[in-house]
């Protein structure tokens, strides 16, 4: 398709029955969560376990083809346990997996497909005992992990800090750099002088995000007809 051809009032009904399934089904599973929490197709998010918290203005980006997955472990030794701050972005297929503590500060950033897991889930020399590997794993704030990229137990990745595409982390990132690799090696510094924008700057304005996310779908589908919207389904033209 070339265009959304979703006409307007079926966008504002999805919309209206998603915010009430979010609010009854999926607020509930989380331990703590603050306000203005954002699900994009959220009958496709997968919660499990108990120690789930989330602060204000969580934005989940999920669909059926790459789910996002939220899941704390327990064991006779230990119990999983996610933090996630204020303004954070999680986007599709990002799965993230504890048995002992991952914490994500605010403004960061989770990239497509990215995997964040506090365990290894098995012993080298005892393959029998899950969760006896854990060691927690530490996001400060407004950290940026690209896509596919995967970050191992016991590591903590420094504020402001980038990890770029498709890297593996398993050691400690500084503050302020751009790691790469597998491996993942700083190859760029960050000017911590500069004026850094940060996600909170889309929830500082006079005007509420939501709002503004609506008011743009009705600028955009608002001359969307029925009729046209079922053609470009049953018989799509190249223009559409």
């Amino acid at each position: 398709m070339r265009k959304n051809h979703t006409p307007y009032w079926l966008y504002h009904t999805q919309h209206f029955f998603n915010q009430r399934y979010i609010r009854r089904i999926i607020e509930p599973q989380f331990d703590q969560i603050g306000t203005g929490l954002s699900v994009h197709h959220p009958r496709s998010l997968e919660i499990f376990g108990k120690n789930i918290r989330a602060g204000n203005n969580l934005h989940i980006i999920s669909n059926k083809h790459n789910p996002v997955s939220l899941s704390c472990w327990e064991s006779k030794q230990s119990q999983g346990n996610i933090v996630i701050g204020d303004n954070v972005l999680i986007s599709p297929g990002a799965k993230i997996a504890s048995a002992a503590a991952i914490n994500i500060e605010n403004n960061c950033m989770l990239a497509a497909e990215v995997y964040i897991s506090d365990c290894d889930w098995h012993g080298v020399y005892n393959r029998t005992r899950p969760f006896r590997c854990s060691t927690p794993v530490h996001l400060k704030e407004n950290v940026w992990v690209g896509f596919r990229s995967i970050i191992g137990k016991g590591v903590t990745i420094g504020k402001n800090s980038i990890v770029a595409a498709g890297s593996v982390v398993v050691e400690h990132v500084q503050d302020n750099v751009i790691v790469g690799g597998n491996p993942a090696k700083v190859i760029k510094s960050i000017d911590p002088q500069k004026r850094m924008i940060t996600r909170e700057f889309l929830f500082n304005s006079s005007t509420d995000y939501t709002v503004n996310q609506i008011d743009l779908h009705k600028y955009l589908l608002l001359k969307n007809g029925t009729f046209s919207w079922l053609n470009s389904i049953f018989a799509p033209k190249k223009s559409d």
